[in-house]
């Protein structure tokens, strides 16, 4: 058996065998090392130059706001824009919840944490309006998948630095998909509710009552517009937008909405402590993995092999896609990112694919992860929400993940759906 082959299985078995990734992919490269002409000591010195990467502290601030902004009450006042432009409709809550998981994932740039905002607030509102807990469940935990595809996201973020992209590109790339994505999560659960019989709210709002509610609400609303709009206006960088989200979700919360309180407070910046350590170390230890594939020329071996199947590009993204859909099943989001994007994406490139377009394909992917046993973030945050068993929120959800893998098909066969705004804007 040959060296590299036994570290790519000495890491997947780790994690299989449920090490965490960061102990896997330093375990696998520390023993790659050893055994190699390169000097240990590079070791420090990769690590440390984690912290020389600037983007990477969009990452803490956007997990910091993102927690402020549902402690504070910003989660709600989005759900209530939804529920009257939608809530009326057949399974209008359901319609609702995913309206406010655009809207929310457009502030934090996480799935998880979408999720549990808008499902601590939906899942029993819509138990009580007559929907089944199973559906309730699958809507919340699908919607918020969009967390990481409408900017701001945070595996956006990592990957732009793994793979050397602009971010605000990435961002800006992420807009057309991602509301694709919601318009045919909305269809979906249209028809489910159709079949189900599940109706719209009965109250019955004009259009006086929607831009009052606005008004009421307009501080949750704009926070998209004045985090995104900065960022494309040029006022500042995605990582300044992710300090001055964290500033404007903390006085809205708690001079505004007044709903802000010490213990939220602490509570958000444990759940930032806990989020930003996993994601710096994952990170770190990344680098020294690209070390071992380069040095065992992965990215090559892999072109080589790939391109005497296939040298069409959507065949090759097809091949790619389906590995990811096996991969996601056992391995989480910013594990993908950090070990597929530097062995894939100079074949890619190699084949004429837009780094920014693969980028999008994999957050995509990683959507269907969120919703695949046995890891599915999403489905755990769902279930533990709703009090049912992991096999019937995840049964509930597979129109969900059928749709989003015929979603993903169409962006990889039409790349222009992902590069349309960044050629537009990056000509000016």
């Amino acid at each position: 058996m040959s060296l590299d082959l036994m570290i790519w299985l000495l890491l997947f078995g780790a994690l299989l065998l449920g090490v965490p990734i960061f102990v896997s992919l330093g375990m696998a490269t520390f023993i790659a090392l050893t055994l190699s002409d390169i000097p240990l000591s590079i070791i420090p010195l990769d690590l440390y130059k984690v912290s020389e990467l600037f983007p990477l502290l969009a990452v803490p601030a956007f997990i910091f706001a993102g927690a402020l902004m549902e402690r504070g009450g910003m989660a709600q006042q989005i759900i209530d824009v939804a529920s009257i432009l939608v809530g009326r409709f057949t399974g209008g809550l359901a319609l609702a919840t995913i309206v406010g998981c655009v809207f929310f994932a457009a502030m934090i740039g996480s799935g998880p944490g979408t999720t549990a905002a808008m499902g601590a607030l939906m899942i029993p509102s819509m138990v009580r309006q007559g929907y089944s807990k199973d559906y309730s469940a699958a809507v919340c935990s699908t919607g918020g998948t969009l967390g990481i595809l409408i900017p701001p996201s945070n595996p956006m973020i990592v990957y732009g630095v793994i793979a050397n992209v602009s971010i605000a590109s990435l961002f800006m790339a992420g807009f057309i998909p991602g509301f694709f994505v919601g318009i045919c999560l909305m269809t979906t659960s249209y028809i489910i509710a159709r079949k189900r019989g599940f109706k719209g709210t009965d109250e019955k709002y004009t259009v006086s009552d929607f831009f009052k509610t606005c008004g009421r609400n307009i501080f949750a609303l704009l926070a998209p517009v004045i985090i995104l709009g900065g960022i494309y206006a040029g006022i500042f960088t995605p990582v300044e937008a992710s300090v001055v989200a964290v500033v404007y979700a903390f006085l809205v919360g708690w001079i505004i909405n007044k709903k802000l309180t010490w213990k939220g407070l602490w509570e958000s910046f444990n759940l930032t402590n806990v989020a930003t350590g996993t994601v710096l170390i994952v990170v770190g230890v990344s680098t020294l993995f690209g070390r071992f594939v380069t040095m065992y020329e992965v990215p090559q071996r892999l072109a080589k092999a790939i391109m005497q199947v296939s040298t069409d590009p959507f065949i090759v993204l097809l091949m790619i896609g389906g590995f990811l859909f096996f991969l996601g099943m056992f391995m989480e989001t910013l594990a993908t990112v950090v070990i597929i994007t530097p062995v894939v994406l100079p074949l890619l490139k190699q084949l004429g694919v837009d780094p920014i377009h693969f980028g999008i394909i994999l957050v995509m992917t990683n959507e269907i992860a969120m919703l695949t046993p046995p890891l599915g973030v999403n489905l755990f945050v769902a279930m533990q929400l709703s009090n049912l068993s992991l096999e019937k929120v995840a049964k509930a959800a597979f129109p969900y993940i059928l749709t989003l893998i015929i979603c993903t098909i169409i962006v990889m066969r039409f790349p222009s759906i992902v590069l349309f705004l960044p050629n537009l804007f990056g000509s000016f």
